[in-house]
């Protein structure tokens, strides 16, 4: 979980632990029966609590919708560097190969052509 939603659930977590005290200070307070303020903050406890599992649910799923959603953005931009890489390698493969089939001849004429001239003069010293 990201800083900021760690900062909300702080928040969140906060309000509802103040909330919930300054309820149940208001009710011991209150001029009631013991047993009907037990009741009145067990009905306040469970609003809160129903409240906190609801905050939690809306923080939990908007998390994972931006976890998706960076995940998305991800395999995208994958898949772009990779094709362009695929590119560039297939571009430099290409080039090789034109370079090598335009000087291939040159290079086997050449080498022939320096083979005789070894051979020349290895005859040439025999004599």
């Amino acid at each position: 979980m990201c800083k900021k939603e760690n900062s909300a659930a702080g928040v969140l977590a906060g309000l509802l632990a103040g909330a919930a005290a300054g309820v149940v200070l208001g009710m011991l307070y209150a001029p009631d029966e013991g047993r009907e303020t037990r009741r009145k903050i067990k009905e306040k406890a469970d609003d809160l609590k129903e409240q906190a599992v609801d905050q939690y649910g809306k923080v939990t799923d908007k998390a994972k919708e931006q976890f998706q959603d960076v995940s998305e953005k991800v395999k995208d931009q994958y898949g772009n560097i990779s094709s362009q890489v695929k590119e560039t390698a297939d571009k430099v493969v290409s080039s090789v190969k034109e370079g090598y089939d335009r000087y291939k001849d040159q290079a086997i004429a050449k080498t022939a052509e320096t083979a005789q001239d070894v051979e020349n003069e290895l005859d040439g010293l025999k004599s």
